[in-house]
């Protein structure tokens, strides 16, 4: 198995259906619900690896069947590197998809695939909670029978249907907590948290998200589509 061996997309129709597929499932909201555990997967996962690369210790992390999440770090409580670690949630699974996109408009559908796969198993040794195991747990296991047990036409649509489920869904969520906001629900959200360590208010941390968001699902279209 040759992880950088290009691979051709799929035609455009079928790029297009895979972008509708995930649509399907991040606006109605009886299923957004439900997949909205992958995207919490992305935010905690978020939360985790910047505040590895800013020299936090990562304690654990928490998923939860309402779709909330919680990633506990330890370090200094000022500076760049929780500022950092808080600002990645949100942003995490916008930008996430941007990357898989960068790696389907080269072709790389297997890459992406074991890179997925290999996040979400160290992501695992750090969940600390029964049902954030089963879910990361089955996530990563669906990755790598995907990875393993089909053929290439079918890795490349389930590739370009998860990429465009986290530029798609990764807007949703900015919404969804300027909603809450509004109704004063979220005191200690990201944005709050944010606002608090920077001086900076909340409402400009809430436009970062959504143009990180908005800027990465624009982007990544773009190369899912090849243009």
């Amino acid at each position: 198995m040759d992880l950088f061996s290009p691979q051709a997309a799929p035609a455009e129709w079928l790029v297009i259906a895979t972008a509708v597929a995930a649509l399907a499932v991040t606006v109605p909201r009886r299923v957004w619900l439900l997949a909205r555990n992958a995207i919490t997967i992305a935010h905690e996962g978020g939360h985790g690896i910047v505040a590895l690369a800013t020299g936090r210790r990562l304690q654990a992390i928490r998923l939860h069947s309402d779709t909330s999440g919680l990633t506990v770090t330890h370090g200094r409580p000022t500076g760049i590197g929780v500022i950092l670690t808080l600002a990645a949630g949100y942003t995490a699974a916008p930008l996430l998809g941007l990357g898989g996109a960068a790696l389907l408009g080269a072709g790389l559908v297997t890459l992406l695939l074991w890179i997925a796969t290999g996040l979400l198993l160290a992501m695992l040794v750090m969940v600390r909670n029964a049902y954030g195991m089963l879910t990361v747990l089955l996530t990563s296991a669906t990755f790598l029978l995907v990875s393993w047990l089909t053929g290439p036409d079918v890795q490349s649509l389930f590739a370009y249907a998860a990429v465009w489920f986290l530029l798609l869904g990764g807007v949703r969520p900015a919404f969804e907590l300027q909603a809450k906001r509004r109704h004063g629900g979220t005191p200690d959200s990201d944005a709050d948290q944010l606002s608090r360590l920077t001086h900076v208010h909340p409402g400009v941390w809430l436009f970062f998200f959504h143009a990180v968001s908005i800027c990465s699902l624009i982007g990544g279209g773009r190369w899912l589509l090849g243009f």
